[in-house]
């Protein structure tokens, strides 16, 4: 790392260790700052990510079974925030796999632990506050038999790391996190900023402060960026202005990878805090406004589908609920979700395949099982972004 480039700040700067001939430069992250003045322009960003995340809690408060928004919009998540870290995957990949484990492979078990992950996490949060040993249990399930499995999962780094392309030393790494003697402080202070000092802010700064710190720290061999992803929406929650995981901000991160880059480096080489949180206010408006039109499209077909299902007095509305769950599904997961032997759930999946519903996806595994698929809620799943670009 070139400490020239990196100026002292009130987030820290650059350090080498004294009395060590081998020691390189690495960053020293200051405790996080519990006051940010904010520009007016930061300030107007801010207004219109929080209205729209208003809107995001207000649409989850009337929706009937707001629920059913959760699966899809956890696996958007999951899957944006996986590939950042370089998992080759697609939507339709991760919905396979989870309808049918023949289907899967190394880079949808990641898609698939990160989704396991985040369960553990809404789970834990009844009964546990955002703190390191919440973290850790999540990032052993993260890594758990997948890639980066060999790196210590549930376990604080001992290690030096360093962030930078293949082969990169530490010396021309473009960074590199602080040295393991000082993570048991750093994260004590990001704890008590999460849980206490932090919620004095407004949610958003905190949650951008949180996400900052988290990456910069850097406490894990592998799995901090998916780890401090997660904690976003975890962190909204706790704060009461998300009832439901419905924001998947990773989705933005990924589309404007570099700048994710480019902004939280320039907090650690400048200092420039606005920066960071303009193009994290921008993120949380983008995709608030998103789940927002995507809800609205996904509860009116459910409503369409339920309307007809009852109408039949049979087991089909059981298949509207788990078809919102996932839009893919296979005959034996109809037999569970409704109760009927094989050849009712296959009449049951027939009766859908006749309304439109699904359609023939694949024959997968060993003796062929067959997956069908929801296109119309495919369709809107997969629906291209209306993103607004990051703030200049």
């Amino acid at each position: 790392m070139d400490g020239a480039r990196f100026t002292h700040s009130q987030f820290g700067g650059p350090a080498r260790e004294p009395g060590n001939q081998w020691a390189f430069t690495y960053y020293l992250p200051s405790p996080i700052p519990r006051s940010i003045p904010l520009d007016t322009h930061v300030a107007t960003v801010m207004s219109d990510a929080d209205a729209a995340l208003g809107n995001l809690q207000g649409l989850a408060t009337i929706v009937t079974d707001p629920s059913v928004l959760i699966g899809p919009y956890q696996r958007r998540e999951a899957l944006a925030s996986s590939r950042i870290e370089g998992t080759q995957a697609s939507l339709s990949d991760v919905l396979q796999a989870e309808a049918d484990a023949s289907s899967g492979n190394d880079n949808t078990l990641e898609v698939l632990r990160y989704l396991q992950a985040t369960d553990r996490a809404n789970s834990l949060i009844k009964s546990l506050p955002i703190s390191q040993r919440l973290i850790l249990q999540l990032h052993e399930i993260l890594l758990r038999g997948v890639r980066g499995k060999e790196r210590n999962p549930g376990e604080f780094r001992s290690s030096p790391v360093w962030v930078g392309p293949a082969g990169a030393t530490p010396e021309s790494a473009p960074f590199v996190p602080p040295l393991p003697q000082h993570l048991a402080e750093l994260m004590s202070d990001w704890e008590f900023f999460v849980n206490a000092d932090g919620r004095q802010m407004p949610a958003l700064i905190q949650a951008a402060l949180m996400h900052y710190q988290f990456e910069t720290i850097h406490p894990f061999l592998d799995g901090n960026g998916r780890i401090g992803r997660l904690l976003i929406n975890l962190l909204l929650m706790e704060r009461n202005r998300l009832p439901y995981p419905l924001l998947y901000v990773s989705s933005y991160f990924e589309t404007y990878r570099h700048v994710y880059y480019e902004r939280l480096q320039a907090v650690r080489e400048t200092g420039d805090i606005n920066g960071w949180l303009l193009f994290f206010l921008r993120a949380v408006e983008s995709q608030a406004n998103d789940a927002v039109a995507r809800s609205r499209q996904l509860i009116a077909i459910r409503d369409s589908y339920m309307k007809e299902a009852i109408q039949t007095r049979s087991k089909l509305p059981s298949l509207v609920g788990l078809l919102m769950a996932n839009p893919v599904v296979t005959v034996k997961q109809v037999e569970r979700a409704t109760g009927l032997t094989n050849q009712g759930a296959r009449l049951i999946v027939k009766s859908a395949e006749n309304r439109g519903w699904l359609t023939p996806l694949a024959t997968r595994g060993r003796g062929g099982r067959a997956l069908w698929i929801a296109p119309q809620l495919m369709e809107i799943l997969e629906a291209p972004m209306a993103y607004l670009p990051p703030p200049q």
